[in-house]
This record gives structure tokens, sequence and C-alpha cells, in this order.
């Protein structure tokens, strides 16, 4: 992942070994939680912080160092 505040679909699909399609509906769904917080959100994009915080997703070492 690079060092962007947010992750396309492409990068969710990849962490959690996704369909894009299922991704699309994971931050949808992310989305939506933020947005009832009063949070403005991208279409398409999660906050790579929310994301980690919701999944428990952990980069490897390799992908830290990337």
């Amino acid at each position: 992942m690079s060092e962007t505040s947010f992750m396309t679909v492409d990068e969710v699909a990849e962490a959690l070994r996704v369909s894009k399609s299922y991704a699309y509906k994971i931050i949808r769904q992310l989305n939506a939680e933020l947005k009832k917080e009063g949070y403005i959100v991208i279409s398409g994009r999660i906050n790579k912080h929310y994301f980690i915080e919701k999944t428990c997703y952990k980069p490897t070492s390799k992908e830290r160092s990337n």
C-alpha cells in the first residue's frame, strides 16, 4: 500500500483477499458508518486507518517496507 490516507478498491480486495465486487461492498459499508458519524466520504475509497481499525488488518513487514 502506498503512503496515502485512502485505500482503493483494489487495495482493499488485495488486503482481504476478496473479489473486487466484495471489496466495493465492504467500502460502501464502512463509508456508511463514517457518513453516519458526520464524516465526508469518497465513493470507492476508504480511510486507511479506519479500514485497519475495523478489519483488524495489520500490514506485513513486506508491505510496511514498500
